[in-house]
């Protein structure tokens, strides 16, 4: 049985009780009669859950617990410009001109290419291809270079998938070289200096995100705009007569690349996200996608309990591994395979350099801390080496913010003279914004948003970055940041670790941003062993005993016995007492289930 709420007046947690890693915890608060009258026929935790989710009527609860594709995925010609894109398509289409799609190289724009290139594929239109830019050689966005190309092969349309908003100069030049172009994107526009938006001079933008749009929900992913335009290509070619034979709701056979892509590009899952990322899985579980089973055979991972941890700690990684360590070609062609040699060829590939990226991540890692323990401590770490690829630095940046709580910037380099680098914020400064104070001889190119960016560094300024960046963090800081707090949603024992209240959290899954995995207190538990797992014996694992002395494991990757400061006092041993908070999963690795929890910190 649960427990009583007294503990929501004790407050265990609140944000005079931060916990080692710098984080405030605080419970949710405690469910009106009102509330409860009107979630009635749904479980006492369930009912808390949705609460503390902000859903407080029957109508919402059935809404967000019973996604619906016919109720919750939009009408795409709400979109504007929608109809004129699709008249050029298919007019294009007709006349059998060429198309190119040029998507960004991560794991929303690779989808995204993979959703238009399989619909083309569908209705028979050969005379198509595919452009991933190099994420190292060419960099993010549309370029000269890579639009000269694309017009060599007779391109006349351009579809762009997950950029372009950003791009007006090279839309330009795409247009003078005899293409017609359609921005496909979800990035906010950029503005002059007098706050006025800067579209580029495309055939068509269809980006839910411009202020002449009245799109119902702004919030999805680049691979979702893909989606809608699919969308409305089908329902224009079902109403009217032509030659192209395809079925209306045939495109929900691409949600398992919108859910994919969803899941990965941390878009908020309520409204029609939710339901994207709901049915992504569902299409996922049914295991159609060569590519895909390819992988998850690869990953050990069954198909059909494929959950969004799975897809954002297993399969996002790999995909996005093909960017940061090679090229991000292998990833689409792996996700668009018709061939099955191919296809377990490429899974293995993506495989194989996921490792390698771990790999020096983790000697990266070593050495930053290594150097960060001889080094004066500062408010801001800046580090780098000539040595690091430049496709890694983003996740040493997000590691090293984490761990420190505080702003850092982590540069490489590969080739050419020019530095670049990538930065994450805790909170107390916008990056971009700081960024913006420093000399542009030394930071000739910056961007990104108020936690997270990139930058490149001319390489005689290097020395001087560090002085020039903490200049500019002083100047920008913001005084008394509160630190993030995170939700508690209720206390548990560990006997409520079990299958009935498994499902009822399952029913609020997927679970990503805007709805975060329930998260409990467990206070005054005990620990039977601790352990390390993992090649590298650097994730954590405690065993409990359930008062039935069934054993309760509880992991938490990257972490060891001494990962956990005061209050929890340093190192865990067999027979410490904790305040634990956890969430609460079924694992199905292996083809082994098992209900665990996964340890978000020990706090006493």
């Amino acid at each position: 049985m649960l427990l009583a709420r007294k503990y929501m007046e004790k407050k265990i947690a609140t944000k005079n009780n931060i916990s080692a890693d710098g984080k405030n915890y605080s419970f949710a608060e405690i469910i009106p009669d009102t509330v409860k009258e009107n979630l009635k026929n749904y479980s006492e935790l369930i009912s808390q859950l949705l609460f503390a989710r902000n859903i407080t009527s029957a109508e919402d609860a059935e809404i967000f617990l019973n996604p619906s594709y016919e109720r919750d995925v939009h009408d795409p010609y709400l979109l504007h410009d929608m109809d004129i894109a699709v008249e050029r398509i298919l007019s294009v289409v007709k006349e059998n001109e060429h198309i190119t799609i040029y998507g960004d190289y991560d794991c929303d724009g690779i989808p995204a290419s993979v959703v238009l290139h399989d619909f083309f594929k569908k209705i028979k239109h050969k005379n198509f291809d595919v452009y991933i830019p190099d994420r190292h050689t060419e960099g993010y966005g549309l370029n000269t270079k890579a639009l000269d190309t694309i017009s060599k092969k007779g391109t006349s349309l351009l579809i762009t998938v997950d950029l372009g908003i950003s791009n007006a100069s090279a839309v330009e030049y795409a247009n003078s070289r005899g293409m017609d172009v359609i921005v496909t994107d979800h990035h906010l526009p950029k503005k002059n200096n007098k706050g006025k938006e800067e579209l580029p001079p495309a055939f068509a933008i269809l980006n839910p995100k411009k202020e002449s749009d009245s799109y119902p929900y702004d919030m999805i992913c680049g691979s979702g705009v893909a989606f809608k335009l699919v969308q409305a290509l089908i329902i224009k070619i079902n109403e009217t007569e032509n030659d192209i034979t395809i079925s209306e709701g045939w495109e929900k056979w691409l949600l398992d690349m919108v859910g994919l892509a969803t899941l990965s590009d941390m878009v908020p899952l309520r409204g029609e996200n939710r339901a994207f990322a709901f049915f992504g899985l569902k299409v996922m579980k049914k295991n159609r996608r060569l590519g895909l089973q390819k992988l998850f055979k690869k990953m050990y991972l069954f198909a059909p309990t494929i959950s969004e941890d799975d897809v954002v700690f297993m399969v996002t990684p790999r995909i996005n591994a093909a960017s940061r360590m090679g090229t991000p070609r292998s990833a689409f062609e792996l996700l668009a395979a018709d061939n099955e040699v191919e296809a377990v060829e490429l899974a293995k590939h993506l495989s194989s350099i996921n490792d390698e990226r771990k790999k020096l991540v983790t000697n990266i890692m070593r050495n930053v801390n290594k150097t960060l323990k001889k080094r004066e401590e500062k408010e801001i770490i800046v580090i780098g080496d000539p040595e690091w690829r430049i496709g890694v630095v983003g996740l040493v940046a997000a590691r090293l913010c984490e761990n420190f709580n505080k702003p850092v910037f982590v540069w490489g380099k590969e080739g050419g003279d020019m530095i670049k680098g990538s930065c994450r914020s805790d909170g107390s400064v916008n990056v971009v914004t700081m960024m913006s104070k420093v000399d542009s001889t030394t930071l000739p190119e910056f961007g990104g948003h108020e936690r997270a960016g990139g930058f490149s560094v001319s390489q005689d300024k290097i020395h001087f970055l560090e002085e020039e960046l903490l200049h500019a963090y002083n100047k920008t800081k913001i005084d008394n940041v509160e630190k993030e707090t995170v939700l508690i949603d209720r206390e548990l024992t560990l006997d409520d670790v079990n299958i009935q209240n498994y499902r009822d959290i399952a029913r609020l899954a997927p679970f990503g941003m805007d709805n975060p995995q329930p998260t409990f207190l467990f206070k005054g538990v005990m620990i039977d062993s601790v352990k390390t797992f993992g090649k590298e014996k650097n994730h954590l694992d405690l065993k409990f005993k359930k008062r039935n002395s069934e054993t309760l494991r509880a992991i938490k990757f990257f972490a060891d016995e001494n990962s956990f400061g005061p209050p929890a006092g340093g190192s865990l041993s067999e027979g410490s007492v904790i305040d634990l908070i956890a969430t609460m999963e079924r694992s199905t690795f292996g083809g082994k289930t098992e209900l665990r929890l996964r340890i978000v910190d020990i706090i006493g």
